[in-house]
């Protein structure tokens, strides 16, 4: 069973929130994903306090640093999701970004970093084939 830090937008915007309930669903048929609340689809995003930013931090980190991989939903532009993928690379700890083709550019600092994987798509149905064959490596 692989430990997957699933990434997606919080206080960036929440337009992506049931997207990425589906998608943590669907890796918990098989796989623990450690951030689970990503998907929650009550969790707004200036729901969090600043004062709670450094247990946040702290925790996010903790958990990836336990990852196996990063499944991170690029869709909906995040500072913090691209402070989780520079960290998930200084770490060592395999990253893939799927981003919406259709409806954003995904980052050249994302798109032009060879140690990313990156899997665009235009439709939904088209990431969890990728993510059967992610889960089995």
């Amino acid at each position: 069973m692989k430990r997957v830090y699933f990434a997606g937008s919080i206080r960036g915007g929440r337009e992506d929130a049931e997207l990425y309930r589906r998608i943590i669903d669907y890796i918990q048929r098989t796989d623990l994903v450690l951030t689970e609340h990503v998907g929650d689809l009550s969790l707004g995003q200036f729901e969090c306090l600043p004062d709670h930013d450094k247990a946040i931090y702290d925790q996010d980190t903790a958990w990836l640093r336990t990852a196996d991989i990063v499944i991170a939903e690029c869709t909906t532009p995040s500072l913090g999701v691209g402070y989780e993928l520079a960290y998930a690379e200084a770490h060592g700890i395999p990253v893939h970004i799927f981003y919406n083709s259709g409806r954003t550019k995904l980052s050249a600092m994302l798109a032009g970093d060879p140690y990313f994987q990156v899997h665009p798509y235009t439709v939904e149905d088209e990431i969890y084939p990728i993510l059967d064959r992610l889960m089995l490596l």
